[in-house]
């Protein structure tokens, strides 16, 4: 996997301030996406264990109190993808108590496979769905148009997400 930028400290991407990591991949190829340049798999760096070992660090960095890590993109889920994220937010679950996980994805909770569920059920909130620019609207909170869901653990919304899938 491939990474297009990390930001240790984000305020945008996520309730809070957070460590946010935009992935490389997406096969969805939005019109009007603000991020064209993840789309292909091999932009950026690649994503090793030297990159885990940061973000973790971050996240437990008690000089900045940091809520959780937002993972975007690109999509998170792509297949090329979601080995390496299964494995990382399996690794912030073990090692960063109290953090959320954020995830934002261009595929729907129900079109998903059975690795990118995994993932799915390690996270507290997912927003899926594509971005549709006919469906735009800047005064939505944490996602750029109105198809796209959010699905919050906390309330019940994954485990519905989860029960969708089945």
């Amino acid at each position: 996997m491939n990474y297009s930028q990390y930001y240790p400290v984000d305020v945008v991407n996520g309730p809070g301030t957070r460590a946010t990591l935009f992935v490389s991949g997406c096969e969805h190829q939005c019109k009007g996406c603000y991020n064209k340049s993840t789309w292909s798999c091999d932009a950026g760096h690649e994503f090793d264990e030297g990159m885990v070992k940061r973000i973790i660090a971050d996240l437990n960095d008690t000089r900045v109190r940091r809520r959780g890590l937002s993972l975007s993109g690109g999509d998170p889920l792509h297949p090329n993808n979601v080995d390496a994220i299964l494995s990382l937010v399996k690794t912030v679950r073990e090692h960063c108590s109290g953090k959320d996980i954020w995830l934002w994805s261009g595929y729907e909770v129900a079109q998903l496979n059975d690795k990118q569920r995994q993932v799915v059920r390690e996270v507290d909130v997912i927003i899926d769905g594509q971005y549709r620019r006919q469906q735009s609207d800047p005064s939505l909170k944490w996602r750029g148009s109105s198809n796209q869901i959010i699905y919050h653990s906390r309330c019940g919304d994954m485990r519905q997400a989860v029960d969708l899938m089945t």
